[in-house]
C-alpha cells in the first residue's frame, strides 16, 4: 500500500498562546482554545475570547492536543483562536479529512510514545508531519468513514442515555428529599459521628512490588475503581499481596461506604457504595471507609447524599489544603452533617435507583459491544 506523509496533504499549524491581555470572558475576539481541557464531545467548548490571536484554525480543521494528554481530537466549529497546547490540521477534502481524524485517533498510543519532556510530555510539528496516511480511493475512505462515523453516533447516544438515567435519579433523589441545602421537608440533621456503626478507617498503603499482574493476590480498590457513587467494574481492580492481618483490618464489607480523602481538591470526597463484590477486596491509603446503622440509613440513599454538593462544600470547608493536594481525616469526615429522613421512604428510592440501573446495564452492555466493534474496525482500517 502506498503511504504518505501528513505534511504531503495537509497543512499543519502549530498554536501559539497570545498576550494574556488578550483574553476575556465576554465574547470579545474569538473563541481561544489552550487545550484539551477546552475540548467537547465533537467541538471545543467557548469559555474564553481572545482579540488578539497569535494562531488560528479555521472552521472545520481538526484540532489535536499535542501536550499531556497527548493526540485528544476535536474539530473547529468556527474560526478559532490555539494555544500551544493545540495544532490545527487543515484538509480541505472532507471526506479525507474525517478518514485522518480517526486514523490520528487509532495512532493516539504512537503519538503519545513520541512524546517527550521530562514534566509534560509535548509533540512537536515534526511529528505530525511524519505521520503516515495509507493512500485510498475516495470510495474507500468514505466506506470505512461512514462505518466510523455511525458507531461513534450510536456511542455518543448510548452515552447520552447513561446520563439521562444518572440524570433521573438525581431528579428522583430530590423528588423525594427535596434540596439538602434548603432541607425544604425539615428532615432531621445528625452528624455522621452519630450515624456510623462503623467509623471512618485509613485504607492499606503497598508499595508497587507488592502489586501483582499474574492474577493471584486479592483486589485493591483505588479511586479508579468507582465513578458517581459506584465501583465501575469489579473485574478489572489491580491485585496485590496481603498478609492475614491486613486482610482481617482492610477487608471491606457489603454496604461499606468509602470515601477518598487524599487528592486535588475536585476528586476529595468522591465517595462509592460497596455491594455485590465478587470476591474479598481491600481498600487502600487514600480512601477511608465506614459503615452506616442499617436501621436508620440505606447505603444507597446516604451515597448518593454524600455525592451531593450539599456534602462537598461540607468536605472542601474541611479540607486541609497543600500544593496539589488536599486532604480531610477522620475527625472531619465524623463531623460532616446528613440528612435522616424516613427509612422507609429511603427504602423507596433505593428500590428506584436498582430498577434504573437495571436499565443502565443494558446500556452499558450495548456501549461495551459498540465500542468493541468500532474499535475492533479501527485496528482494521488503521492498524
Amino acid at each position: 500500500m502506498e503511504y504518505k506523509a501528513l505534511k504531503e496533504i495537509a497543512k499543519i499549524t502549530m498554536g501559539q498562546s497570545p498576550d494574556s491581555s488578550s483574553y476575556n470572558e465576554d465574547g470579545d475576539g474569538m473563541p481561544f482554545f489552550q487545550g484539551n481541557a477546552d475540548f467537547g464531545e465533537i467541538y471545543p467548548n467557548e469559555r474564553i475570547w481572545c482579540n488578539d490571536p497569535k494562531k488560528t484554525a479555521e472552521p472545520g480543521d481538526i484540532l489535536i492536543s499535542v501536550r499531556a494528554p497527548i493526540g485528544a481530537l476535536n474539530y473547529a466549529k468556527d474560526r478559532c483562536c490555539i494555544g500551544r497546547g493545540l495544532a490545527a490540521i487543515t484538509i480541505d477534502d472532507e471526506a479525507e479529512r474525517n478518514y485522518v481524524f480517526h486514523l490520528l485517533k487509532a495512532k493516539n498510543s504512537d503519538l503519545n510514545n513520541q512524546g517527550t519532556g521530562s514534566t509534560f510530555k509535548a509533540i512537536g510539528k515534526a511529528v505530525l508531519e511524519d505521520v503516515q496516511v495509507p493512500q485510498i480511493s475516495r470510495e474507500e475512505q468514505q466506506k470505512c468513514m461512514d462505518m466510523m462515523d455511525l458507531l461513534e453516533s450510536i456511542i455518543r447516544e448510548r452515552r447520552a442515555q447513561l446520563s439521562s438515567l444518572d440524570e433521573l435519579i438525581k431528579a428522583r433523589f430530590v423528588e423525594l428529599f427535596g434540596d439538602p441545602y434548603i432541607n425544604d421537608l425539615n428532615w432531621p440533621k445528625v452528624k455522621i459521628a452519630q450515624s456510623v456503626t462503623v467509623e471512618p478507617q485509613n485504607g492499606m498503603y503497598k508499595p508497587q512490588s507488592d502489586y501483582v499482574t499474574d492474577g493471584t493476590g486479592v483486589p485493591i480498590l483505588r479511586i479508579d475503581g468507582f465513578y458517581d457513587g459506584e465501583v465501575t467494574n469489579w473485574n478489572t481492580l489491580k491485585r496485590l499481596n496481603c498478609s492475614d492481618d491486613e486482610l482481617d483490618k482492610y477487608l471491606l464489607a457489603e454496604d461499606d461506604i468509602v470515601i477518598n480523602r487524599v487528592n486535588s481538591i475536585e476528586y476529595l470526597g468522591k465517595c462509592a457504595h460497596i455491594s455485590s463484590m465478587i470476591e474479598p477486596t481491600v481498600y487502600e491509603s487514600n480512601m477511608m471507609r465506614m459503615h452506616f446503622d442499617p436501621a436508620r440509613f440505606n447505603p444507597i440513599y446516604i451515597t448518593r447524599l454524600l455525592c451531593t454538593q450539599y456534602v462537598y462544600d461540607q468536605i472542601v470547608n474541611h479540607a486541609k489544603k497543600a500544593v496539589n493536594q488536599a486532604s480531610i481525616n477522620q475527625k472531619d469526615v465524623l463531623d460532616f452533617n446528613v440528612y435522616q429522613p424516613p427509612k422507609e421512604l429511603q427504602d423507596q428510592f433505593a428500590s428506584f435507583v436498582k430498577q434504573v440501573d437495571k436499565s443502565k446495564v443494558a446500556v452499558q452492555k450495548s456501549l461495551a459491544e459498540t465500542q468493541k466493534l468500532f474499535d475492533s474496525l479501527m485496528q482494521e482500517y488503521f492498524g
